[in-house]
């Protein structure tokens, strides 16, 4: 009896994640995504499209042929763009945020942004977090 208890949490534990990702084609991405992705990934291709429900809202997780990973939430807008140590476009970035990290950190890239509930958060090419409020104004450094 045990076993099969212990068997069924098992199976339970790998099916929840794969319900929860399911692959997709990117043109089934929707259109604000596939825009984006267009204008500010140009240069390379899609390696995956994925359909997501991460903490309870659903989006979209993309994988680019360059590393770069971005998270689009259900509307389509953009929510993070991860290049991993490598700098990423920044057009689709706050002026207010770019300005701050140029006045600030000259010799830096922007390698990552995230869009949480409450605030934004940036990575640079040095390793160094900096937190802005929503509307671009600078909160902290970690």
């Amino acid at each position: 009896m045990k076993t099969k208890i212990a068997l069924a949490v098992l199976l339970l534990g790998l099916t929840i994640p794969a319900l929860a990702q399911k692959k997709i084609a990117p043109g089934e991405l929707p259109k604000p995504a596939q825009e984006f992705l267009k204008e500010h990934f140009s240069h390379t291709g899609i390696e995956k499209a994925k359909k997501d429900a991460e903490h309870g809202e659903k989006g979209y997780e993309v994988k680019l042929q360059d590393g770069t990973e971005v998270e689009f939430w259900k509307d389509g807008s953009y929510r993070e763009v991860d290049g991993g140590k490598n700098p990423i476009p920044t057009a689709f970035i706050p002026a207010s945020i770019r300005d701050y990290v140029a006045a600030n950190y000259p010799n830096e890239k922007i390698t990552h942004i995230d869009y949480g509930h409450k605030d934004v958060d940036v990575d640079l090419t040095n390793g160094i977090d900096l937190e802005f409020t929503k509307d671009g104004k600078f909160l902290k450094k970690d």
